[in-house]
């Protein structure tokens, strides 16, 4: 199994005061302890940056959470490229996405991952194109 983790499962598990702190914490745990394969579009760093620095306060520790995670050994970041823009693209207008959202799914698809995500909408609109589930 390999999976795409969204980057509202990472502030989750940082972040004790999220709702779903217990179990996205648990499941990265997991993923962790079993060396699940990660796949990831680059644009996880600056959404855990910007998460953790605006909702804490402190951009150092926003820089350097996204910083511990490119050291995670079984993480593969994917650029951005114009062919994966162009999965996306129609990805957001077919499943009436966000785009960052769109990214996130767009990776899954291209590598045959599982998505998982504390988003909404991805796990409502997405089942029927790709597997998506929460933590």
């Amino acid at each position: 199994m390999t999976v795409t983790i969204d980057a509202s499962v990472f502030v989750s598990a940082f972040t004790p005061t999220e709702s779903a702190h217990q179990v996205s914490n648990t499941f990265m745990m997991n993923v962790r302890e079993k060396s699940i394969p990660i796949i990831v579009p680059v644009l996880v760093l600056p959404e855990i940056s910007a998460a953790i620095a605006r909702g804490q306060g402190k951009p150092e520790l926003g820089i350097a959470f996204a910083n511990e995670l490119k050291k995670i050994p079984n993480i593969t970041f994917i650029d951005l490229d114009s062919s994966l823009a162009d999965l996306a693209v129609e990805v957001a207008a077919q499943h009436r996405l966000r785009g960052s959202d769109a990214v996130y799914a767009a990776v899954a698809l291209r590598f045959g991952t599982e998505l998982v995500t504390l988003d909404r909408e991805q796990l409502e609109r997405l089942p029927k194109v790709l597997s998506v589930r929460a933590p």
